[in-house]
Parts: C-alpha cells; structure tokens; sequence
C-alpha cells in the first residue's frame, strides 16, 4: 500500500500536453536576476544584431567558454550564464539586441578605475556580433563605505550632473549621468545600505535595463525628425488638392492622379516607420515600468532618475508620438479626400451618361422618323413598278386580241397595288417587333 507521501509524489494522470505548456510555464523563470554581494563590478554591453548576424552571435559565446573551458550555451538558447573562473558571463538574446553582462568580484581602489571590462579578452569583444548602443561600468560598493556627497559622486562621474536615488525603499542609493564618458562607455554606482542578494542584482539589472530600453526608444526620433518635412510636404499638397476640390477647378483626373501619388507616398512613409513608432512606445512602457521598480526615494539635492526621465525622455517620445499620428491623420485625410474625388467623379459620370443616354433616344426617335420617310418612299416605289409590270400585262392582252386599255387599267391598278404594299410592309414591320421583343 502507497503511503500518503507516495501519493501525493506520484504524477496524477492528466490529458496530453499542449506542445508549448513547458515553454510557456517556464517563461516566467527565464532570464533571472544575477545575486550580487559588494563588493562587485560589471560591465553591460547592448548590440542591435541583424537577423544574419545571430548565428555568428551563439558561435561567438560559444568560443568564450570553451576558452574557459566552459561548457557553451544550448543551440536554441536565448539565454545563458556560466562562470568563467576570473568573472562571469550572463548572455541574453531580446528580440532587437542582445545584451552581454560580466560580473568580476572586488572593488578597485576607486570608483570606475578598474572596470571589469578590462577582465574581458580584448579581442573577443571587439568581434561582438552587432553595434553597440549601449556599453556601461557598474560597481556595487559594500555597506561600510557611506554615500558621498554631491561633489563626491560628480567627481566619480568626471564632475558631470548626477541623478540619483535611494532604490529598493531605501535599501540601497543609485547613481548616473547618463553620458558616454571618453572610454565609450557610461557610468553607473550603486552603495549597498541594506540590499539582499537578489535585491543587488535587480536593481544593478533595472539600471542596464532602463538605459538599453532608454536608447532603445530613442532610435525612433531620428525617424520622427526626418519624416517632420516629408509629411509638411505632404500636408501642403494635400491642401492644395482639397482647395481644388472645394472651388471645383482643376481637372478630376489630374486631381486623381495626384491624390493617388499622394496616397501611395504616405502609405510608404506609414510602411517604413509604423513598426519603429510602436517598438518605441513599448520600449518607453519598459523604462517606466523599471523605474517604478527601482522604488527610488528622494536624495537632498539630487534628481530622481524619474525626474530626469520626465524632462529628457517624455519630451522625445511626445516628438515621436505627435510624428506617429500626425502621420496616421494624414493617411485618413487623404483617403477622405479621395473619397469626396471619387463622389465628384462618379457625379459627373452619372451626368455623362444621362446626356449619352438622351442624345440616344434623340437619335432613336430621328431613326424612327427616318424609317417611317424611308418607307412610305419604298411603298411609292414598289406602286410605281407594280404599276408599271401591270401596264406591261395590259399591253400584252391588247396585243393578243383583248378589248383592254392599258392606261386606264394601270391608272385604276395604283390604289390596291399602293394598299397591298403598305399592309405588306406593315406586316414585316410587326414580325421584326415581335422578333425583337423575345
């Protein structure tokens, strides 16, 4: 008999499985959180990777480990961490970049000046598959070292304007200046007051995140600045169009012919920036969702990381928002204007072929009238040669002998032979109706 520990081990016998149950429970769990314990550094590098670039891109982890002597990542991974003895590696696959994370324990003897990027082999990561957006030095300081003043931590930041809060409910206090410093990289200092591991690690990872999704987001503004002429253009030319159409001048189909260019250009201009406006507005989701996970409270004269979002990153994403509908509204209005066109066209159209049709019945009725012309002249010359062929018989019978008058006979011939031609055309007159009508 199965005790009840064994029965309540033993699996329960469900229905089939769908294909992805796994995958999609264990989503929830992919790409943890690194526990971090101060003192640490990292170095953070984001790519933008084109599709053909990612098969290179597992080769090349691949190649880091096993020059460690590490196992390397599953073919299908899309995220991997190992340690490689001297530092360790958290590799992570998005859909647009990728991110590459190397922890190495122990400070230096001063903020930032023994990166662990210099941890990294030089020449692998100048081949890093991709361009880099985002590159950053991070250190965790231990507890027993108090948070600097103002000037103090400007001065770990080569005397720039710092941001900055305390993370976690106070737990910690994070700081940057969001700039890329002369090394090609940015900077960011994290001071341990009371963070647990796993809590280091989250908020070490949120500042990775919010500056990746930051620039993320911001690859669209440059799309926003260029399309800014273009759709003025556009508008313009619109106008112009919905004037003509207004004051009625112009010809329809020169106006269709430019409306429909018109068309095909701004949906050419939707085409090409509608996903890069929608990536942007989710990156911009992400950033304030890692923000309001930082859990940031206030530091006596320092701006709050979103604080500074507000005023530098809301700005920006308004230019691309405004670009994004500005766009989509002139789409709409031209579409209205074809529209009102091809009203205007139809109307005219409808107009022609009223005058066709009634020129028609004008041309039908003189038709008529020409046919009834034509027969009463065929009716007279059908009685002038049956008249004739019966003057022809009567001058026969005279000549055999006949007490006939050939003129007095074809004289008293013409009625019946007029009345027989008239009731023979009306006959086929009648027969081709009938044919007609069937």
């Amino acid at each position: 008999m199965l005790s009840a520990a064994d029965k309540q081990e033993r699996p329960m016998r469900l229905p089939q499985d769908h294909p992805q149950r796994f995958q999609l429970a264990n989503e929830v769990h992919a790409r943890p959180h690194e526990p971090l314990k101060a003192p640490e550094r990292a170095f953070y590098l984001a790519v933008l990777v084109d599709p053909g670039e990612r098969a290179r891109e597992h080769g090349h982890v691949a190649a880091l480990c096993e020059r460690y002597g590490r196992h390397p990542p599953p073919e299908e991974a899309i995220h991997f961490s190992a340690d490689l003895g001297p530092l360790r590696l958290r590799w992570e696959r998005h859909t647009e970049f990728s991110s590459y994370t190397f922890f190495v324990r122990g400070a230096g003897a001063s903020p930032f000046a023994e990166p662990a990027a210099r941890a990294v082999p030089p020449e692998w990561l100048a081949e890093v598959p991709g361009r880099s957006i985002v590159a950053l030095h991070a250190e965790l300081i231990e507890r027993d070292k108090p948070v600097p003043s103002g000037s103090g931590i400007a001065a770990a930041f080569g005397g720039n304007y710092v941001v900055g809060a305390g993370v976690g409910d106070g737990a910690g206090a994070a700081f940057t200046d969001f700039r890329v410093h002369a090394d090609g990289c940015g900077r960011v200092l994290v001071y341990d007051r009371e963070l647990s591991r796993f809590q280091a690690g989250r908020s070490l990872q949120r500042l990775f995140e919010i500056e990746t999704y930051r620039m993320m987001a911001l690859l669209a503004l440059p799309v926003a600045r260029g399309l800014a002429p273009r759709v003025a253009a556009m508008e313009r030319e619109l106008a112009q169009v919905a004037a003509a159409l207004a004051q009625g001048g112009g010809r329809d189909d020169a106006l269709l012919d430019q409306l429909t260019r018109l068309a095909a250009e701004v949906e050419s201009a939707v085409g090409e920036s509608r996903y890069r406006f929608g990536a942007t507005r989710a990156y911009h989701d992400l950033v304030n969702g890692r923000i309001h996970e930082l859990r940031e409270r206030r530091l006596p004269g320092t701006q709050t990381i979103r604080e500074f979002m507000q005023r530098r990153l809301d700005p920006a994403m308004a230019t691309c928002e405004s670009s994004s509908r500005r766009l989509l509204e002139l789409s709409e209005r031209v579409a209205r204007a074809s529209s009102l066109l091809s009203t205007r066209v139809g109307v005219a159209r409808e107009r022609q072929n009223q005058e066709v049709l009634a020129q028609m019945n004008r041309r039908a009725r003189l038709q008529l009238r020409l046919q009834e012309t034509v027969e009463g002249l065929s009716i007279v010359a059908i009685t002038y040669y049956a008249v004739g062929l019966v003057g022809h018989a009567a001058e026969a019978f005279e000549a055999a002998g006949w007490h006939v008058n050939p003129p007095l006979v074809m004289g008293l011939s013409i009625l019946p032979v007029a009345a027989l031609a008239a009731l023979g055309a009306r006959y086929v007159r009648r027969n081709i109706t009938r044919a007609e009508r069937r």
